[in-house]
């Protein structure tokens, strides 16, 4: 969110005065952003318990968790600060088209908390150590992104008395509602499950569901609004609306030839992709069946949660952050109240209410998603193509032949474990594997996803 305003400000400065100036503006804004956030770190680890109180009402009653919640979070807390420095870093790297750290980065925060999960049978110390790996993986990411800064020639110092120079005021100024318009979904989640923690069982559902669909979002749609977001901004300012154009056909298309198929397997293989992934130790069977349900109405609105990640940076390149901004509070307006609404009503129907929130949640990201759209075709700044509109349909067919396949060895299941030592993870994988070829064949055949595409990724 923060990359989102700061890009278009550091790119402009270094075209217009040069990277000893654009320098000046990043040395600034870290420093601003760097004390902001850790005054924000310190008040939280004050306040900790009203804040937990406020998010998770419905568990305060159980003061052993209660307080070790309280406990791990202060922990994780000071993650925030190395965040905040680490989307500084990536937003000097992304102005550069420098993009693999960026992508990469996050990737440290897996590596470190899988060996935390291995460290004791204790549930308790295994989440102290893993709060811990938060920590950690923090400083890892900050450091890697320092280190890839630092070989582009800009130095950067955490030293020094915070100034609020103009350009930083502008970034600032764009920041905050940038941040909100980007936390919309994130908002929307929090909402669902303090709601959800007045349904027994309704929280580690919600969590499992949450852990897959997310994961399109942040792979696809948050990389892929990173990468365009430089080129919009140059192209902004230069008024030249054919490369704007052409970036967005390219960046909405390759964004739904990855999340179409995504979306597909979530849709048709929920209770299976659960059970797969969490089922296990106290998650069973039942609970999967549970998960999955959430899970097949979150699928239906990841397109639309990769849309808004991919649509947003056409207003931030023209330093407009309040129009998504407005929108995404909405989104967050007609997730809560439609979901608290579902949620009570299913329940007093005899139903299971968190299923509910997970068809509001879909609902208002698709909401959010045509309302940026429609904005942008209103004003003028986009429109989709006909290429972008053939390469969808083309990743469509793709994606229902990937289906079929997967839909196929489903009903063979059992018969696929046969062949792999009668491990349900194993097969899973061979599933996995073979809907994931499928479709990638089909893509390519179709067109859906170019071999131009990946190579200049690679490249970048």
């Amino acid at each position: 969110a923060f990359a989102s305003a700061f890009v278009p400000t550091y790119a402009r400065t270094l075209e217009a005065e040069g990277p000893e100036a654009a320098q000046a503006v990043a040395q600034e804004a870290l420093r601003v952003l760097f004390a902001a956030t850790a005054v924000l770190t310190i008040l939280a680890q004050i306040f900790m318990p009203w804040v937990l109180l406020l998010i998770h009402g419905g568990q305060a009653n159980d003061a052993e968790n209660y307080n070790l919640a309280v406990l791990l979070t202060r922990i994780t807390m000071p993650y925030l600060t190395f965040m905040a420095i680490a989307a500084l870093l990536s937003g000097v790297l992304n102005s550069a088209e420098r993009f693999i750290l960026s992508a990469g980065a996050p990737t440290l925060l897996n590596l470190c908390l899988i060996p935390a999960g291995f460290v004791s049978t204790s549930p308790v110390i295994t989440a102290k150590v893993a709060a811990v790996a938060y920590f950690v993986a923090g400083m890892l990411q900050a450091g890697v992104l320092w280190w890839g800064v630092r070989r582009q020639k800009v130095r950067l110092g955490l030293i020094g008395w915070p100034r609020v120079t103009p350009a930083v005021k502008r970034v600032m100024t764009l920041a905050i509602p940038g941040t909100i318009a980007a936390s919309g979904t994130q908002i929307n989640i929090i909402v669902s499950q303090s709601l959800a923690s007045f349904e027994v069982g309704a929280k580690s559902w919600l969590y499992a569901a949450d852990r897959l669909y997310q994961l399109p979002l942040g792979l696809v749609g948050v990389a892929v609004g990173v990468a365009i977001l430089p080129r919009l901004s140059r192209a902004a300012r230069n008024e030249d609306q054919a490369t704007s154009q052409s970036t967005m056909d390219e960046g909405i298309g390759l964004a739904m030839a990855l999340t179409l198929p995504a979306a597909a397997a979530l849709a048709i293989a929920p209770v299976f992709l659960i059970a797969a992934f969490f089922v296990r130790g106290a998650f069973l069977q039942s609970d999967a069946d549970q998960a999955g349900a959430a899970l097949f109405h979150f699928a239906w609105g990841v397109p639309a949660f990769v849309l808004i990640k991919v649509l947003a940076p056409a207003f931030f390149a023209r330093e407009d952050t309040k129009t998504p901004m407005r929108f995404a509070l909405v989104s967050v307006a007609i997730n809560t109240v439609l979901g608290a609404g579902l949620f009570f009503w299913l329940n007093r129907q005899g139903t299971a209410g968190f299923i509910g929130l997970a068809i509001a949640t879909s609902f208002a990201a698709w909401v959010n998603a045509i309302s940026l759209g429609a904005t942008l075709a209103a004003r003028g700044w986009y429109r989709p193509g006909p290429v972008l509109v053939s390469r969808v349909i083309r990743a469509a067919l793709a994606s229902a032949l990937m289906c079929a396949v997967v839909w196929v060895m489903l009903q063979n299941f059992e018969t696929i474990r046969a062949y792999t030592a009668h491990s349900k993870a194993l097969g899973a994988a061979v599933v996995v594997l073979a809907g994931g070829l499928t479709y990638g064949f089909a893509a390519l055949l179709t067109g859906a996803i170019r071999i131009r595409d990946v190579r200049q990724a690679l490249r970048r």
